[in-house]
């Protein structure tokens, strides 16, 4: 355990749900874990007891991959875990695979409706509908050539990348035709009490968390998480982007919830401790920010930046990540006007001090 993570308390300890089963985490909330095929191996979904119409049920709060084993263990969820009660809506935090790669499947098993941000829906429309990546998502052609610019040269990493044309397609087959549209500010009821509609951005289009006064809970999505750093980061979609700034203003929603706060994260173990750990987070960041700008003393890429930022042996997929959250703290501070971006001769963007 790192020295920041040792500040948070975990009431549950390293105890975790077992496949297929859930763990009971307050008054009607259930926590249950999925397999994802990444580095970053699980995620952590939610049920939560719910009446809607006068009918007893669940509402889900994300899916996971569209993978045939967590398709298995969701329905060892619904034959065991449900107490014979139906899936009644489903709530996706945002449009990243982990979280709604099965919403489709979900919804249309249980006839149930989901509920997430316009722009996290049109954009997964979008990618899930799109063959080629290459045309505006997250991977492929279009990838390959936004990491080139900012210096990415290893081979294998761009082979990698240019075959991953169908990445978000692969884990998010399908979106469901129709949803319900949640904004910042929303009161949900859900099983009788009220769950606040907290939006963020910076790590995904509109990441919307959930607030409950009366159980002390929120369920921060990938905006606060206890372990890990949010990835934020510049990909090729938006290549122009400034997210770094966008998720740490969006942190400040969270200065009016309680201190013992218990936080529900879509990775790592629940916690308390939600203000210290968005406090290490802005410190987090403006040492990064730190790093990079006495780096650019003399001019960098983006690809010079991440063995500065990231202290480990990347995988390709983690490379992307590294890539663009180097790019994310660059641009932080050229929006600013404290660096200045130039094209080389070799078609390679670098950054350096204003």
């Amino acid at each position: 355990m790192n020295p920041n993570e040792s500040k948070l308390s975990y009431p549950w300890g390293d105890q975790q749900p077992l496949p297929g089963a859930v763990l009971n985490v307050a008054d009607g909330v259930r926590w249950v874990r999925m397999p994802l095929p990444f580095a970053l191996d699980h995620i952590n979904v939610w049920l939560l007891r719910d009446q809607i119409d006068g009918r007893e049920g669940w509402t889900l709060v994300d899916c996971g991959v569209a993978r045939d084993e967590v398709k298995d263990l969701w329905k060892q969820i619904f034959d065991t875990a449900l107490d014979g009660l139906p899936v009644l809506r489903v709530v996706v935090t945002h449009m990243h695979p982990d979280h709604i790669g099965l919403a489709d499947w979900i919804c249309k098993r249980w006839d149930a409706p989901m509920w997430i941000t316009m722009t996290d829906y049109a954009i997964a429309c979008l990618w899930s509908r799109t063959q080629s990546t290459s045309k505006g998502g997250p991977q492929g052609a279009g990838a390959l050539a936004h990491f080139m610019r900012h210096g990415l040269a290893d081979p294998d990493a761009q082979a990698s990348i240019s075959k991953r044309d169908n990445y978000y397609a692969s884990l998010v087959p399908s979106v469901p035709e129709t949803f319900r549209r949640i904004m910042h500010g929303d009161r949900i009821t859900i099983g009788g009490r009220i769950w606040q509609v907290i939006v963020g951005y910076g790590h995904a289009p509109e990441h919307a968390s959930l607030y409950c006064d009366t159980l002390g809970v929120l369920i921060s999505g990938d905006m606060v998480l206890p372990r890990i750093s949010t990835n934020v980061s510049v990909f090729n979609f938006e290549p122009e982007a400034n997210p770094l700034p966008l998720y740490l203003n969006s942190l400040r929603a969270y200065d009016g919830l309680p201190e013992d706060t218990l936080v529900l994260p879509s990775h790592g173990r629940p916690f308390r401790g939600m203000h210290e750990r968005i406090a290490q987070q802005h410190a987090h960041h403006a040492e990064r920010l730190d790093e990079v700008m006495r780096a650019c003393g003399q001019p960098q890429s983006a690809a010079d930046i991440v063995p500065i930022m990231f202290h480990r042996k990347l995988d390709h997929h983690q490379l992307t990540f590294a890539m663009g959250e180097a790019l994310a703290h660059l641009h932080a501070l050229w929006h600013e006007g404290k660096l200045t971006r130039a094209m080389g001769d070799d078609g390679v963007y670098r950054f350096q001090c204003a």
